[in-house]
Formats: structure tokens, C-alpha cells, sequence
């Protein structure tokens, strides 16, 4: 069945009611390579914001035959995080997802298909806004619109004013997957390989929250309700084992621009970064 761009843009909201505990929080933080004990210890807890990516998440919906999406060739393509409260080590909350605008890129570029989702607790106080855009490698050229997508945030120039440097696990993404992404992708090798990549790669949400303890580090003094804001596209894959250091360029108060690099490969992972802070 070949891409239906109309069929999914017709999909209705999808609400999902999500609860955790204390002990899923703790999971998270360590599928992102927290081992800071506020984030991993029972005993005065407290919740990285990013978690807030996969809070209410609606599934890996892409293999649904009903929308003809070639689901081995999706990826993660930008995330922005927007805060309305700091975000509960434990409870219920509820994410409801929207999505569109479809952009077509052409048939050798794909499409990109974007996403709202809001996150309410459970007196409906909105948490978090999480917008996404996934690109749809495999299903372009079906004669979509081409432009009018957001422009990104430049980063500067010139040498960052500061850089931090996080390490991953060779498991990262055997860890990560538990908090709720199943997909093949990143454990598969004969999927991977299909995708086109030599073996599995990270989930791209993993790599936004591992460069999210950075920022939290390098300018949060690692208070998570200080962050407020964090935006970036995915320019390409992190494998499990590698490090990433992420260099950052302070701007207006409060405002920093960031990139993260895999060091090993000198290969750009997340470009035109930009977050928020108090």
C-alpha cells in the first residue's frame, strides 16, 4: 500500500493515559547515563525534564499498514520541549497527540510529518508541550508542499564558550528502549542494516536527553526546574559507546545555543540547539 499523507492526517487525537512510579523515573534516568544520585536515588528524587519526551507517547504507530509507510526508514528528525511545570517523579498524566503538517521533501528525501503533544497531570495543569518532526525517509514525492517549515536556530560561529562531555554505554539503547520505544530499529541488526546503518543506532530521544543532562550541568548547576525550553534537530545517528560532547554558546540571559558532537567520528548528532533556562 503506498504512503497515504491524507489517511494520517485524519488520525484522530490520541489520548494516552500514562502512570508511573518512582522506580520508572529512576529507569529513565539511567537510559539516558544518569548516575547522578539526585536522578537515581529513591531518597530525595527528582525527575530530568526530558523525561517529559516520553511521557504520554503514543507508540510506534508508523507499522500500521492502514497509513503505507515504509516504518524501517523512519527517523527521528527535531524535538522541542516546551516546560509549564516541573515534571513529577512519580503519578498519571495523560499525552494527547495531533498530528501535522505534512511536508514532502521529494521521492530521494522523503517526508516529514510533525507532531504536538500535550502532557496534562491529572487536574488537567498543563506539564509540558512536546513538538516533533519524524522523517519519513522511504515515502516522498506524493506532490505535498514543500516549504513553510520552521527555519532553525542558527548557532554561532565562532569557538563555544563551554563544552561538556557525557559517555554512553555499549547497552545504552538495551536500557533506553525499556522506558517505552520498541522499536527494532535500535536493537535489531538485521533491521538496521536494512535502514542502512551498520549496526543499531541509538533512539534519538536518547541522545536529546543525554545532551539534556548536559545542559543541565553546564548551566542549570543540575536544578531541573530551571530548564524551561530545549530545541534541536538530529543530523545524524549516535551508536551506542559513543561520547558526546555538547558545546554550548551563552546568548541573551537565560538563552544558550548548543550543538552535540559523537567525538569519536567528529560527526555533528544534534544541530541548531537552543534552550531556555532560569
Amino acid at each position: 500500500m503506498p504512503f497515504d499523507p491524507a489517511k494520517l492526517l485524519a488520525r484522530p487525537a490520541t489520548e494516552v493515559r500514562f502512570e508511573y512510579t518512582r522506580r520508572d523515573t529512576i529507569l529513565y534516568a539511567l537510559g539516558v547515563g544518569a548516575s547522578e544520585l539526585p536522578f537515581v536515588y529513591e531518597d530525595g528524587l527528582q525527575a530530568l525534564p526530558t523525561m517529559a519526551v516520553i511521557m504520554g507517547f503514543p507508540g510506534f504507530f508508523w507499522r500500521d499498514p492502514e497509513y503505507g509507510v515504509d516504518w524501517r526508514r523512519v527517523l527521528h528528525g527535531e524535538t522541542r520541549l516546551e516546560l509549564h511545570a516541573p515534571v513529577p517523579v512519580e503519578g498519571v498524566v495523560r499525552g494527547v497527540t495531533t498530528l501535522g503538517p505534512i511536508f514532502d521533501k521529494g521521492r530521494d528525501k522523503g517526508s516529514v510529518v510533525y507532531s504536538t503533544r500535550r502532557i496534562f497531570d491529572a487536574s488537567d495543569r498543563l506539564l509540558a508541550t512536546v513538538f516533533g518532526a519524524t522523517i519519513l525517509r522511504g515515502d516522498g514525492g506524493f506532490g505535498g508542499v514543500a516549504t513553510g517549515q520552521r527555519s532553525p536556530h542558527p548557532v554561532p560561529e565562532r569557538a563555544p564558550d563551554l563544552s561538556h562531555v557525557l559517555a554512553t554505554a555499549g547497552n545504552q539503547a538495551l536500557i533506553y528502549r525499556l522506558s517505552g520505544d520498541y522499536n527494532p530499529l535500535h536493537v535489531d541488526p538485521q533491521v538496521a542494516r536494512g535502514a542502512g546503518f551498520e549496526r543499531p543506532i541509538l533512539h534519538g530521544s536518547c541522545t536529546y536527553g543525554i545532551v539534556g543532562r548536559a545542559l543541565l550541568a553546564a548551566v542549570c548547576n543540575n536544578e531541573p526546574e530551571r530548564l524551561r525550553k530545549m530545541e534541536a534537530r538530529f543530523s545524524s545517528p549516535l551508536y551506542p559507546g559513543e561520547a558526546v560532547r555538547t558545546d554550548i554558546w551563552h546568548q541573551d540571559p537565560g538563552r544558550v545555543a548548543f550543538r552535540a558532537v559523537a567525538t569519536e567520528r567528529n560527526i555533528v548528532v544534534l544541530q541548531n540547539g537552543c534552550a531556555e533556562y532560569e
